[in-house]
């Protein structure tokens, strides 16, 4: 931009620009938000709005859009889901006036900065799903080492966390974060530990890290100092206690990779289970499922809250009702701490915490260990919930400029301001009569305008001299138009006094705000305590409503379910269809379990069940099972389905064999695995070859022995369990009645010889011609000879039976044989192998 052609309006705008240049900026003019240059060119495809230009003096035209000032919430959702940062400039003063006090004529209104907004930082619901946490994340490496620092500034809690540098990645996949600040994008040094525990100290008031539990942490503790200028550069607010400082182990949960989320449909299985009553619980459910436990005895202790709210309907009830109240009270006291709660928001804040007292009663009467501890973390905020009581009207307006959100009485400033605007207008209200009294003028009018303000009106056909202390103020055709000095400042106090109260009020809402942000902390551990209270609901709610039971969950490696159910499976279908099945594994005796049966017929189904069932036993939850004695898995493990990458140039082989690696790479004795069709994207021999080698590597390998299900129509597999101890054979059984099958879905003892796999072909529609043709080519090479001979089987060391011609063979001496007993010789030969 060309400084000397800009307008005083666009030098403005360049001068916030300059200070956000990596942002779009939007830039209030009149009622309309302009985007200008390259944010426009930007932005306008974005939010959906047309692309114009203004003329830009000697430099040509701008480009631009621009979009109205009462919607500009929705505009910027767009822009922040789109991954931009988003720089809000106002006007921080009104418009000019003509008459009485206010802006000069022709000065143009001073602009400021007031909001930036990141994907990361938004505080407002119209930015945020409330089901969802909302993180900004720093994460970086250093040897085998990696620190990472979760911020969710909505809720005010920052996290700290020091990890293995394998296991970043799952662990920023569990977090999923809107924002992820790493090198090279935040130059390395900005994460040097020290930095990173000046800024904990001068922002947070944290002398030392091992007072939030980082003492072992420096990564983490450099992560959080750039969390922190992030943070500060953005214009969020940063005191001692606007945010919960906590560093949490990562071996105390159970790492789940993006193969296993997805194989498993944890978003699904979330949302079959989330029976939350307010956005808090549905948020801490969801983390929950995301960060399976590993120790028995925080899982037993979460078991038995929710056996006992499975077990009373009148408990769960309760607590239904005590709960709807509070709403959303943790995102509630963080966006009014940071200043950004309208009124209406510090009403429902207020709600929140008038809803806290029933909770606390509701929770009296539960006997669980975890309820009640959770019970003593819940406070009602007393003194700021009168205080706010005291100082908000319960119904306040949506807009803080229109004034009306204070009660009358909470402040004297406030009161008198209001009082004498109300006087001033009684005043005016009766001056036409007290004028005409006074005047002798019965014509005597008194009016008012948006330019002129309030004036006296009196007609040319009056033939009264007027008051000595009337001046004139306007001509017209028929009337003369006067003031006096006591109506010009009765209309001062009436014209200044709804933007003297609106900014008294926006005052009064900022020490409310600063109320808010005192208590922080005590409503935050209520808030968290909530939520906790209300994901144990929601996990009794499921196993009360879907009939699931308590599962045992010990330090052992023994896995056993009786009547397993796959939950997603069992809710797609109608009552009393899913046929459920049992299983055993055990790294002593049954610790790979080779799963055979045509296509259709529920392998995948028994797998992920299985994986599903630990899953959730781990999170605290109760299983889809008659019975479960689960051992504590380490890991989960699924290699199921088959999908590309085209976006990494991996075919659908490629990524089967890098998710099979980092199986064998990464599981031990403890895991759980789950692999499905290993091999069959590509060759028959090169496949067989792969899935017996990897099944043999299981069950060898000194640092694996893990409980394994393996899912293959290889079933040349199945001759394993003859020679590898710990491997056993099982398949899901079939009904054959002629061309005909049916599908029992029950798992049993021993392996399929048949896949059935035309069968399928025709249950799935494919022409009645194909069908047939495909039996006829079937029966024709099973008639000629298998292609893959059974002492071939595909590289298997299966012990056969000597061969007699075989032996005669090698035993033979040609060199000695004359051309007539060599020829005798083949005709004997001959004469052994014909039937």
């Amino acid at each position: 931009m060309n400084d000397v052609a800009l307008t005083p309006v666009m030098r403005q705008y360049r001068e916030a620009k300059e200070q956000h240049p990596d942002g779009i900026l939007l830039f209030r003019l009149g009622d309309f938000y302009e985007i200008f240059f390259e944010d426009a060119e930007v932005a306008a495809p974005v939010m959906g709005v047309t692309l114009t230009s203004r003329p830009l003096g000697k430099s040509g035209r701008a480009p631009m859009c621009g979009v109205p000032h009462h919607a500009w919430q929705a505009y910027v959702g767009k822009l922040l889901r789109a991954g931009h940062k988003v720089v809000i400039c106002d006007q921080v003063e009104g418009p000019p006036r003509v008459h009485g006090a206010g802006t000069p004529v022709g000065k143009v209104v001073r602009r400021d900065v007031t909001r930036v907004l990141t994907p990361g930082t938004v505080v407002e619901d119209a930015y945020l799903d409330p089901s969802h946490a909302n993180y900004l994340v720093a994460a970086w490496t250093r040897g085998a080492e990696a620190g990472l620092a979760a911020c969710e500034v909505s809720t005010g809690e920052l996290l700290l966390c020091q990890l293995p540098r394998e296991r970043l990645d799952a662990e920023l996949l569990r977090l999923a974060p809107s924002e992820l600040l790493t090198p090279p994008k935040v130059e390395e040094y900005r994460f040097d530990p020290a930095r990173g525990q000046q800024r904990l100290r001068d922002l947070l008031g944290i002398a030392f890290p091992a007072s939030v539990g980082a003492a072992d942490a420096p990564l983490a503790v450099g992560a959080a100092g750039v969390v922190l200028d992030y943070l500060k550069q953005n214009q969020t607010r940063i005191v001692p206690g606007s945010f919960t400082v906590r560093t949490y182990s990562p071996e105390s949960t159970m790492p789940l990779d993006a193969a296993t989320v997805r194989n498993l449909e944890l978003p699904a299985l979330v949302e079959l289970i989330d029976g939350t009553v307010t956005p808090i619980g549905a948020r801490r459910l969801r983390a929950w499922i995301g960060s399976p436990m590993r120790e028995a005895e925080s899982i037993e202790l979460r078991l038995g809250a929710v056996a006992e709210l499975a077990q009373s309907a009148g408990l769960r009830e309760g607590l239904v009702r005590a709960l709807k109240p509070v709403g959303d009270l943790e995102r509630l006291a963080s966006r009014s701490a940071q200043g950004h709660a309208t009124a209406r928001e510090l009403v429902a804040l207020r709600r929140s915490l008038e809803g806290i007292p029933a909770l606390q009663e509701a929770l009296t009467t539960c006997q669980a260990l975890a309820t009640r501890e959770l019970g003593g973390q819940i406070s009602a905020a007393p003194e700021l919930v009168e205080k706010l009581s005291r100082a908000l009207v319960d119904d306040p307006p949506a807009v803080a400029r229109e004034g009306g959100a204070i009660r009358a009485g909470f402040d004297a400033e406030l009161d008198g301001i209001a009082g004498a605007s109300r006087s001033a207008r009684e005043w005016i209200g009766s001056l036409e009569a007290s004028e005409r009294r006074r005047s002798g003028i019965r014509s005597l009018k008194v009016g008012f305008n948006k330019v002129f303000g309030y004036y006296i009106e009196i007609s040319n056909a009056n033939n009264v001299p007027v008051p000595d202390d009337y001046v004139r103020k306007q001509t017209l055709t028929g009337a003369e138009r006067y003031l006096t000095p006591e109506l010009k400042e009765k209309e001062a106090v009436v014209l200044t006094a709804q933007e003297r109260i609106a900014a008294r009020e926006l005052e009064i809402l900022r020490d409310l705000a600063e109320a808010v942000a005192e208590s922080a902390a005590i409503v935050r551990s209520s808030a968290q305590a909530v939520g906790m209270v209300d994901a144990l609901l929601s996990l009794a709610v499921t196993a009360a409503d879907l009939g699931w039971h308590r599962p045992e969950v010990n330090a052992g490696l023994r896995l056993s379910i009786k009547g397993g159910r796959h939950p997603l499976v069992e809710h797609s279908l109608p009552a009393g269809v899913f046929v459920a099945n049992d299983l055993e594994l055990d790294p002593e005796q049954d610790q790979i379990v080779i799963l055979t049966g045509p296509n259709m017929a529920g392998k995948s189904t028994y797998l992920r069940q299985a994986a599903v069932i630990v899953l959730l036993a781990q999170c605290g939850s109760f299983v889809p099972a008659e019975s479960a004695v689960v051992g504590l898995a380490d890991r989960i493990f699924t290699r199921v389905g088959a999908h590309d990458d085209i976006t990494s140039g991996m075919s659908t082989f490629m990524v089967e064999m890098t998710e099979t690696a980092n199986i064998l790479n990464h599981a031990t004795r403890s895991s759980l695995v789950i692999l499905d069709e290993v091999g069959r994207g590509t060759s028959t021999y090169d496949g067989v070859s792969i899935a017996q080698a990897v099944v043999e590597h299981l069950h060898d390998s000194p640092k694996l022995g893990c409980r394994t299900l393996f899912a293959t129509h290889y079933h040349e597999l199945t001759a394993l369990a003859e020679r590898l101890t710990r491997v056993v054979n099982q398949r899901v059984e079939v009904l054959e009645d002629g061309e005909t099958v049916r599908f029992l879905h029950r798992v049993v003892p021993g392996g399929a010889d048949r896949s059935y796999g035309i069968h399928v072909a025709a249950l799935a529609g494919l022409p009645s011609g194909v069908i047939a043709r495909a039996r006829q080519v079937l029966a024709e090479l099973e008639r000629q000879r298998p292609l893959e001979p059974p002492e071939l089987q595909l590289g298997l060391p299966i012990e056969l039976a000597p061969d007699p011609l075989r032996k005669e063979l090698e035993d033979l001496e040609p060199d000695s044989l004359s051309p007539l007993e060599a020829l005798q010789k083949l005709y004997q030969l001959r004469a052994k192998l014909s039937p």
